[in-house]
């Protein structure tokens, strides 16, 4: 098997889950949720599995002017939280794609039970092999998804491809910190083999070097930090919930949820918002002109 499809198997195989769907709808009613009548507060301690949860689609969401005539695509949809958002705050038309097969087929019973599936759909894929024609997208969104890649030329580049020029691409991103190697397991990661951090200037040559004009860069790792050290002390003084992300992460998710809490106020790991855009004429010298 060739050294990249080995990896794409030990990515799908860290997120893979038996009966995924029938464990949250489980869940939910444990938690005395009604399945059949959800709201989409209800999923919020799973629907968005990222830092800071729905603040920080929230966050990164607002200075991006969006409306009911964008087409959006979301990247590692995962259960499908980011896109439900954007569809019903702002009306957008989102399609969410991830390499889960289980995500996929459980973001859609989701959105179909909320009512939101004339606005969204989930379909499984590949996000360096995309499955759809050139400036197909008005926007493209991705939050705590590029760790699990390595050839991020590649993937930046059909990021551009998929953009119609003028299109964005929006990201919440962890980065590689100055305090060292990461601490595994982490909740993307059991170990090294699968996770592929760059440093902040890296990634931002990357992007330039791509094509894209940076419009917004925030470095978020303090909100993080603090988030992450509130959700410590819930994990140890709170009842455990029925329904949480050890239904999505297993066994190891307080070590996974300690070790990023630690990789945090170490340094390990830097968190980003970022915006790009594709301008309306590639530049000169980067890849998009050469390409």
């Amino acid at each position: 098997m060739h050294s990249s499809n080995k990896t794409l198997h030990k990515v799908y195989a860290h997120y893979a889950h038996l009966n995924l769907e029938e464990t949250i709808l489980d869940a939910l009613a444990a938690d005395g949720k009604n399945p059949d009548s959800l709201e989409i507060e209800d999923l919020a301690p799973i629907d968005q599995f990222h830092l800071r949860g729905r603040k920080a689609t929230h966050d990164l969401a607002r200075d991006l002017g969006l409306d009911r005539n964008m087409q959006v695509l979301d990247l590692g949809c995962g259960l499908g939280g980011a896109s439900r958002h954007l569809a019903k705050e702002f009306g957008c038309r989102v399609t969410g794609l991830d390499l889960s097969e289980d995500y996929c087929q459980v973001a859609t019973t989701l959105t179909q039970r909320l009512g939101l599936a004339s606005r969204v759909s989930f379909m499984q894929g590949n996000a360096l092999e995309l499955p759809f024609a050139d400036g197909s997208f008005d926007l493209v969104w991705t939050q705590h998804m590029t760790m699990n890649i390595a050839d991020k030329p590649g993937f930046y580049q059909e990021v551009w491809r998929v953009l119609k020029p003028g299109g964005r691409l929006a990201m919440y991103d962890i980065l590689a910190g100055p305090g060292g190697e990461v601490l595994f397991p982490v909740p993307w990661a059991r170990d090294p083999a699968t996770s592929f951090l760059v440093a902040p200037q890296l990634l931002l040559d990357l992007l330039a070097e791509t094509g894209f004009d940076i419009q917004i860069w925030r470095d978020v790792t303090e909100s993080a930090r603090l988030w992450t050290r509130a959700t410590q002390e819930r994990l140890y003084l709170d009842p455990p919930r029925t329904l949480g992300l050890q239904l999505l992460l297993g066994r190891d998710f307080r070590k996974m949820a300690h070790n990023q809490f630690l990789n945090l106020q170490q340094e390990r790991i830097t968190l980003i918002e970022a915006v790009v855009r594709r301008p309306l004429v590639a530049k000169p010298g980067t890849h998009a002109m050469m390409s």
